[in-house]
């Protein structure tokens, strides 16, 4: 996956998360300071807690939550607190925080320890996968330069967590650095209230702490300079799919759909539909999701979700049925298996939709996923499930005509196409 350094936006808006980037490699720590100067730490707690919230700042991860609001909730604990900067990135078609941990490590571990100066942390992590073993290596050099340097008064520990899609959840993680399993847990207490070892914990995503930063540099009024009075800001973008140049693009929030994948190139084919916000996110059809700002409000009022920042291009010759079975069949085999619909529910979705996308002609298919989808959302341990049966729904809104034809006939022939959706292991259910 590449990534677009020198972009503009339709608005003529310069990179700032990706400013200072060159082709020679990663920014190490003078590079990082000549591009955006030293971090300042001289702002009280409070203060620097106040700005985000004028900010505007909301969490880059997929929830949109408000950054100063969890601040000053972890701030309000009554013991030390703990900040994790969360970089496993488990959705797969996202490429955007490693790309961010590889190229500018900095600007992200500047925002952890704004963050636990902001809330009073005693200890700072940043997690990703085990299988980064590249990456943390990278990463655990970057954090040693900035102890040399005396950068960060509370030392940053680069953790690794297990290879699974929930893993990557706020709870798993903090159960995980409490010494527990890698499994989301039931809440209430959330994190902020009882965290990592039973301290109030701060779990933001590594491009939420990196806008953290620079804040903390720059202000509330620089940062909403971008974007859109109720959606300020730039964001991070994966764009992939039927794309003339895919890669990691940084866009002000809010820019419609339509002209982000043209700064990509253009689509490389006639575009079917869009699947905005990932493997949690929903399935659009082109002329419907062209326009719409990339916004929490607008892609929800639409039908869609915003996500992590994931766009892909589903062209006219694929099987939109097709490459959501394969994912749900994923995603029913990355569940944490602690609840009824991960273990159960799941399974038979994925067959569904299976039995509809490859198989079909005995007018029934359709019917099952529908019937199922009720069944399971709104009743997991965690939100893994609801993310399936999001996906699931949007499949039939946006491919109705599709699975009316694989229910009556059978198999269309996209789906002999090669998948477009990366799923580290491909259920082909065919």
């Amino acid at each position: 996956m590449t990534a677009v350094v020198e972009m503009r936006s339709p608005a003529g808006i310069r990179p700032r998360l990706l400013a200072g980037l060159h082709a020679d490699g990663p920014t190490d720590l003078v590079g990082h300071e000549l591009t955006f100067g030293p971090l300042p730490l001289d702002m009280r707690p409070r203060q620097l807690i106040d700005t985000v919230e004028r900010s505007g700042l909301v969490g880059r991860g997929g929830a949109g939550f408000p950054t100063g609001r969890k601040l000053r909730s972890v701030a309000d604990g009554r013991r030390a607190a703990v900040v994790v900067a969360n970089g496993s990135e488990g959705e797969p078609a996202s490429a955007k925080d490693r790309f961010l941990l590889t190229w500018a490590p900095h600007l992200v571990m500047d925002g952890i320890t704004a963050a636990a100066h902001a809330v009073g942390a005693t200890e700072a992590y940043l997690v990703l996968h085990h299988s980064a073993t590249r990456l943390g290596a990278a990463l655990q050099a970057a954090a040693e330069a900035r102890n040399v340097a005396g950068i960060d008064p509370v030392p940053i520990q680069v953790v690794g967590i297990p290879d699974r899609y929930t893993s990557s959840e706020q709870s798993a993680i903090v159960q995980y650095l409490s010494g527990g399993p890698a499994r989301p847990t039931f809440a209430p207490p959330r994190p902020h209230e009882r965290g990592v070892d039973g301290r109030p914990t701060l779990v933001n995503n590594v491009e939420t702490l990196a806008h953290l930063a620079l804040i903390a540099r720059f202000g509330d009024h620089w940062f909403r300079e971008v974007g859109a009075a109720s959606a300020p800001g730039s964001m991070l973008v994966t764009v992939s799919g039927a794309i003339t140049r895919p890669g990691v693009y940084e866009i002000a929030v809010g820019t419609p759909v339509g002209q982000l994948l043209m700064m990509a190139g253009g689509p490389a084919e006639r575009p079917r539909a869009i699947l905005v916000g990932g493997y949690f996110g929903a399935w659009l059809p082109a002329e419907v999701a062209w326009p719409v700002p990339m916004a929490h409000a607008a892609l929800r009022a639409v039908g869609g979700a915003l996500g992590a920042g994931i766009v892909i291009v589903l062209p006219e010759s694929s099987c939109g049925l097709a490459e959501t079975a394969r994912v749900v069949r994923y995603l029913s085999e990355e569940t944490a298996e602690q609840c009824g619909p991960c273990m159960f529910g799941l399974p038979a979705l994925a067959d569904a939709m299976i039995d509809l996308a490859f198989h079909g002609g005995r007018r029934r298919a359709a019917e099952q996923v529908a019937t199922l989808i009720p069944l399971i959302e709104g009743r997991g341990a965690c939100r893994h499930p609801d993310g399936a049966t999001q996906l699931a729904a949007s499949a039939l809104r946006a491919f109705r005509p599709d699975a009316e034809w694989h229910d009556r006939v059978g198999p269309c022939l996209g789906v002999r196409r090669r998948p477009l959706l990366p799923v580290p292991a491909s259920a082909e259910g065919s």
